[in-house]
């Protein structure tokens, strides 16, 4: 066998350093392609497509300043000035074949053909100074009926493992007859956009355009942007496929119940989802086909923040050789990562595959839900910890999506912020929030699935005040959910929201399960934050009354 020599031209794969000959004709024939549809020089550009985890590192470690490895194997990148999503600088091309479709406005600004066309020249331009690029191709949705093929190209290693991470990894013959993709990601995040050009806003563009397949980044490395562009490619796609899109974790009981969580960055969908009772279906991003549930990526994308071996164990035993950390502090000496230090940002990340959780559904797919559970964090205290919603209130929530932004999740969020998300993932819709609302409507009446909404926010006061729920506290809840105990347990009714909430639930303190009898402060305090939240959803649900239905509008809470 031929030994490897750092520095000689060995690929590993077969005998004398050459690759086996149906790689070595996969390679060339992705080459060709690359050069074709986007000019891709690889007669001065080395082209490295699928290439392993270990030479990945390697080539992190080599070529991009920082990378270093931590103590328990994970490689730890570095995103640059960008480390949160810049959703602001998202562009869709208005073209004839979808303009009448996408919801255009803040989510979802235009961008001309033109100017994505500049970009993309800019970009490929770009990529084509370096001297290697990095090529992955894999799969996004893991039901085949309707799984997207995705390739990216990208100049930084760490991006490369990063999606290697995230889409859906084919296996040696699935790669050998991949074919043309349905949808390319160029990312030179590394080169900024040219702010000067018509529509530009800043030197970070982010573009989608359906007509030619392709996304194209531009002036930031943060990795999020592309797992984020793929969840808004499925966005449009599932739905003229008759299959509903969800921003959801999914977990499986032992006989076969599943549940999905909504929820959006830091009010606990990855955390939650991941329970050593249930097999994992996916932490973020599922569809719902007539078939049932099945996740959109091949991995996990996990906030590290005061991340704990005692508290997440799941999460921390999956940080090892092959998981992304993107943006951590770790020692100089030892390599051992301090989850606490925020001096980076608290948008500290980790990007794993998801057969590190132990207890991880293979493949990714699951029946029709038993439990639907609407995830929120409360920032003033006056939504329960738990609360159990008739159809119409889903479908109020589901709209509205209520949570209060983490810090760090996006650029300039330096406190929790109270906002309105609809769908509980805004920032990644397409079509109109209502398309969604519609179709999950039909699903849960359908299979008649319970639906929840559980605060994970603050109990007892507003936050800066109190603390947040603690942890525990939400998986007993979920616990009582899963077994079917809450579902039968006495509840009443709580006033203004018109939910109802339990009187008691197995392990969690019955003084908290009510927020007025939870309340620390003066109670003229508790009735004012109560009626601001219920103000700020009916001010909020005005955007969405002309096409919500009149029961749809009474759900919601009545100041």
């Amino acid at each position: 066998m031929t030994a490897f020599r750092p520095g000689s031209p060995y690929r590993p794969g077969s005998p004398g350093g050459r690759r086996p000959q149906s790689a070595s004709s996969v390679h060339t024939k992705v080459e060709e392609e690359l050069h074709e549809m986007a000019g891709i020089d690889f007669d001065k550009v080395t082209i490295k497509h699928n290439p392993s985890v270990p030479v990945l590192y390697e080539e992190a470690l080599t070529h991009e300043e920082g990378s270093v490895i931590s103590s328990a194997g994970a490689l730890c990148s570095y995103s640059g000035l960008k480390r949160g999503r810049s959703p602001k600088d998202k562009r869709i091309v208005d073209e004839p074949d979808t303009t009448n479709d996408v919801w255009w406005g803040p989510v979802n600004t235009k961008m001309s053909e033109r100017v994505f066309l500049i970009n993309r020249e800019r970009a490929i331009d770009y990529l084509n100074t370096h001297p290697r690029l990095y090529v992955f191709d894999g799969y996004a949705g893991w039901d085949p009926k309707y799984r997207k093929k995705i390739r990216v190209i990208a100049s930084r290693a760490y991006h490369i493992l990063f999606m290697h991470n995230m889409l859906i990894r084919p296996t040696e013959e699935e790669l050998e007859n991949f074919g043309t993709p349905d949808f390319t990601i160029f990312n030179a995040g590394e080169f900024p956009a040219n702010r000067y050009t018509t529509g530009m806003t800043s030197s970070t563009s982010v573009s989608i355009n359906f007509k030619r397949q392709e996304m194209v980044i531009l002036g930031t490395e943060y990795a999020g942007e592309m797992k984020k562009g793929v969840f808004s490619v499925m966005h449009m796609l599932m739905p003229k496929a008759g299959v509903l899109s969800l921003h959801s974790s999914a977990n499986e009981g032992q006989n076969g119940d599943v549940s999905v969580f909504f929820g959006l960055s830091g009010t606990g969908k990855t955390t939650l989802s991941t329970d050593p009772n249930r097999k994992l279906i996916g932490d973020d991003e599922h569809c719902w086909s007539d078939s049932g549930i099945f996740n959109i990526e091949g991995g996990c994308y996990a906030k590290c923040i005061d991340l704990s071996a005692e508290k997440e164990p799941e999460i921390f035993n999956a940080i090892r050789f092959g998981s992304v950390l993107e943006n951590v502090v770790l020692n100089e000496d030892s390599r051992v990562v301090d989850y606490s230090d925020d001096f980076l940002t608290e948008n500290t990340r980790c990007a794993y595959p998801i057969h590190f959780i132990p207890n991880a559904k293979i493949p990714c797919m699951g029946g029709h839900p038993k439990n639907l559970i609407l995830l929120t964090c409360d920032a003033f205290g006056v939504v329960p910890p738990v609360s159990k919603l008739t159809s119409d209130q889903v479908m109020y929530h589901f709209i509205s999506g209520y949570t209060t932004k983490v810090a760090g999740t996006e650029d300039g969020i330096v406190e929790p912020t109270p906002t309105f998300s609809a769908c509980f993932g805004a920032p990644f819709l397409v079509l109109h929030p209502q398309k969604y609302a519609s179709m999950l409507a039909e699903k849960i009446n359908q299979h008649k699935t319970d639906a929840w909404l559980i605060n994970t926010g603050w109990i007892g006061g507003k936050a800066g005040d109190v603390k947040r729920c603690p942890l525990k506290y939400t998986r007993a809840i979920l616990d009582s959910i899963h077994s079917g105990a809450l579902a039968q347990g006495e509840f009443e009714n709580y006033e203004v929201f018109n939910v109802a909430i339990p009187k008691n639930v197995e392990n969690v303190p019955s003084e908290i399960l009510h927020p007025r009898k939870a309340w620390q402060g003066k109670k003229e305090d508790f009735d004012k934050s109560l009626n601001k939240v219920a103000t700020m959803f009916t001010e909020n649900f005005n955007i969405y009354k002309d096409q919500a239905t009149p029961e749809t509008c009474s759900a919601g809470p009545q100041v």
